[in-house]
């Protein structure tokens, strides 16, 4: 198997774009800020910027790409890409990464392994803030899903990035976005998995060897343990599969935390969704290989912590299975019972994320998290309430929900709060057993975080509900079709903020 992607060497220079050493140079262009881009550029692609504009093949559209052969005397790159930001005023962080993407992208397909990308366009963020997402976006698109196939002959990879800049910790920004889009790609490379590669043991293997970075410890509990810990909720799911269950422990408590605190994150592990006893439709079932995004996204959240060294004790839980239709599975009308004590009556086995989230958010609290946020591809529902494009917050106290939207502002990542009313727990309510896993369809995505909510314990708890936004139906020019790493950006921004007292 040939690997998903790989990591350039990202580096920073005080250097004029003509002086460049690279097989392509990349110019960002606002489309309101055209004639500056003209000014300085057309001569060195012999007027053929002028020509694109005035014939409208160029607009500077957000993510418009415009490659012309570097010309004048003098000019080093023999290959400059434009690539369109639309208005400067909207050139934010989510518009600076798309942009770094979609230009990398353009220089795999014309096989230039080394790129320098021309820092003249500010957009609206701070030098280090912007060259940090430039690298990301480089190193996000230097990935490639087809891993499994047997001639990979088009396959190629950007070898060195250069930013040019002069800005003062260019450097180290470079370095945190380098080290943002290795850890978003290895989790979409865990996701993009077919599940009969990526078993729940396989996962827990690989999800340790990538949490392996210094300062992280890591335990698999295997199914006795999983056993004596009571945990009910996940034994349960697992009894209709042949593959045993697991659960990984990652802790990361680095000296000079402050003490007192720790940020507990908590992920869906289900690496197949068959829907149980209450099978799926065939249609489309072959994409719920991705029903483990959320544990690869706190994962790859962990290790992108450690390795930037932020002073934040983390602990990660990620409760793993398959949800199979066997002959031991579980059946509509089971009562299970979760290691916090609380029992469930299934009355839908194809609502089987949140039974194992419940266990792990109960762990997760009696490992010491005192924030915890879970993130799973946990409901239809809230694609239907967001659609693709927006993942679904919901959390308690308000201030907590207030610094997840914070930092995904920051990450340049669409986040939506939805309410946790008391009303919407009366639909949980079940005559035989302390609640329903699956309430029915109306208000389906908030009913799901409320049965979370019973086992979030005392504390600041958010739930990232990114059924919609784990996976890319299609491709753009930023993003292939299939996994996207959705919200490990803003999980980093979350620590980078450090927890509320």
């Amino acid at each position: 198997m040939h690997v998903a992607y790989e990591v350039p060497r990202i580096t920073v220079a005080d250097t004029t774009p003509a002086a460049a050493d690279a097989d392509l140079l990349i110019i960002p262009v606002a489309q309101d800020q055209t004639a500056a881009a003209v000014a300085g550029f057309d001569a060195a692609v012999g007027g053929e910027l002028t020509a694109a504009l005035e014939r409208q093949e160029f607009r500077a559209r957000a993510c418009d790409i415009f490659s012309a052969a570097g010309r004048a005397a003098g000019w080093r790159a023999s290959r400059i890409v434009f690539v369109g930001g639309g208005k400067r005023a909207e050139i934010g962080a989510e518009r600076i990464r798309r942009m770094a993407a979609t230009a990398t992208q353009a220089a795999r397909h014309q096989r230039r392994a080394r790129l320098a990308w021309a820092d003249v366009e500010p957009g609206t963020l701070s030098p280090t803030a912007r060259i940090e997402l430039l690298a990301e976006g480089i190193t996000i698109a230097n990935f490639d899903s087809g891993v499994h196939k047997s001639k990979p002959d088009h396959r190629f990879f950007v070898s060195d990035a250069t930013v040019l800049t002069s800005a003062a910790g260019a450097a180290a920004a470079a370095d945190a976005g380098r080290v943002m889009g290795d850890a978003v790609n290895a989790a979409r490379g865990l996701i993009n998995e077919p599940g009969n590669h990526l078993t729940p043991r396989v996962l827990a293997d690989k999800a340790a060897a990538l949490a392996a970075v210094p300062g992280i410890t890591a335990d698999i509990l295997d199914e006795r343990r999983i056993e004596e810990l009571g945990m009910g909720l996940l034994l349960g799911v697992a009894r209709g599969s042949a593959e045993p269950p697991r659960v990984l422990v990652l802790r990361y408590e680095p000296a000079g935390a402050p003490a007192g605190q720790t940020l507990g994150l908590v992920g869906k592990g289900i690496t197949f969704d068959t829907g149980g006893i209450s099978l799926k439709p065939s249609d489309g079932m072959e994409r719920m290989k991705d029903d483990m995004a959320g544990g690869a996204t706190v994962v790859a959240a962990i290790r992108c912590i450690a390795m930037q060294q932020l002073p934040i004790r983390v602990v990660a839980v990620v409760p793993m299975t398959e949800n199979m239709p066997g002959g031991r599975a579980i059946k509509p009308g089971d009562i299970l019972r979760g290691a916090s004590g609380l029992t469930v009556e299934v009355n839908n086995t194809d609502a089987e994320g949140r039974l194992l989230l419940g266990d792990g958010l109960w762990y997760a609290r009696q490992l010491g998290a005192t924030h915890v946020i879970d993130v799973a591809t946990l409901t239809g529902a809230v694609v239907v309430a967001l659609g693709k494009i927006t993942t679904g917050l919901f959390g308690q106290p308000q201030s907590w929900v207030d610094q997840l939207s914070s930092a995904a502002g920051a990450a340049g990542e669409k986040l939506w709060p939805l309410p946790l009313f008391d009303e919407y727990g009366e639909q949980l309510k079940s005559e035989i057993a302390d609640m329903l896993n699956s309430p029915g369809r109306p208000a389906g995505s908030i009913t799901a975080a409320m049965f979370l909510k019973e086992f979030a314990g005392e504390g600041a708890w958010a739930h990232l509900d990114i059924a919609g936004t784990a996976w890319a139906e299609e491709s753009k020019p930023w993003q292939p079709k299939g996994a996207t790493g959705a919200m490990i950006r803003t999980l980093i921004e979350v620590a980078r903020a450090g927890l509320p007292g």
